[in-house]
């Protein structure tokens, strides 16, 4: 084989990618050693280490000494955002897998507290009560999304007509979880009166949380999506940041 037919750095990385977003590689699964994989693939040993690392930078392996290179992402998943102009945001769908498996999602936390600094930052007033959910999606058993949801008391505690209970933004963890009638937003459910969401998605390091729920080191490269949802007078209702590793995909539909 001639040097310009040898694997590359990024052609293995880039084949290792496209095996863990088909699961070809699953979550958890070791890949070759450095020195099986120099074999396997016909390049040197630094060939295959530098595209180990290039995927353990992804957040898409995690490189253990004496403990090989161990997968640490699932399948490829889609979140799309929905339909815009006019808006159809109840068409707006969870994280589903690209090609086909079980999702499933749980609240791990439900408190009430006082707005932080950050918060304060989306635009949430200081020393505000809001209710503060989190919730991971999992596709096969596999966590591919970690959402945080903070609202304002005064819209968290709202009763749908007719429900009774615990309002639904504030169903505790282990309950399950109440949702609206079939293609009716939560925020029309509740009559928050919402009349736009602003989206910032960014490519950034993970918080603490979001890592931990994912499986990967703090400061491991993902997808940020903070959703601002506000009212006619310019309040802020509710805000979501979700975080999801780089190789998953958002799509929206922007019409006119």
């Amino acid at each position: 084989m001639s040097e310009s037919q040898r694997p590359t750095t990024n052609g293995i990385a880039a084949a290792i990618r496209e095996g863990i977003s088909a699961g070809r590689y699953p979550y958890g699964s070791r890949l070759p050693s450095v020195k099986d994989g120099a074999a396997e693939w016909g390049c040197s040993q630094q060939t295959v280490a530098s595209a180990y690392a290039q995927l353990q930078g992804l957040g898409l392996v995690r490189i253990d000494r004496g403990n090989g290179t161990i997968v640490t992402a699932g399948r490829q998943a889609d979140a799309h955002l929905g339909t815009y102009s006019p808006p159809h945001l109840a068409e707006a769908v969870p994280w589903k897998a690209t090609g086909g498996g079980v999702e499933t999602s749980e609240t791990t936390l439900v408190r009430q507290l006082t707005a932080t600094k950050v918060m304060t930052a989306w635009g949430i007033p200081d020393g505000e009560d809001v209710i503060e959910r989190t919730k991971i999606r999992r596709l096969d058993g596999v966590p591919v999304q970690h959402k945080l949801t903070v609202i304002p008391y005064a819209f968290a505690s709202r009763m749908p007509e007719g429900h009774q209970g615990t309002p639904p933004m504030m169903t505790p963890v282990g309950a399950p979880d109440v949702t609206p009638p079939a293609g009716t937003r939560v925020a029309d459910w509740l009559g928050w009166g919402v009349i736009g969401t602003q989206c910032a998605i960014t490519a950034e390091p993970m918080d603490a949380a979001a890592a931990e729920a994912l499986g990967v080191p703090e400061g491991t490269p993902g997808f940020r999506v903070v959703a601002i949802a506000r009212d006619s007078a310019n309040g802020v209702v509710s805000v979501t940041v979700t975080t999801a590793p780089l190789h998953h995909r958002i799509t929206l539909d922007i019409i006119g």
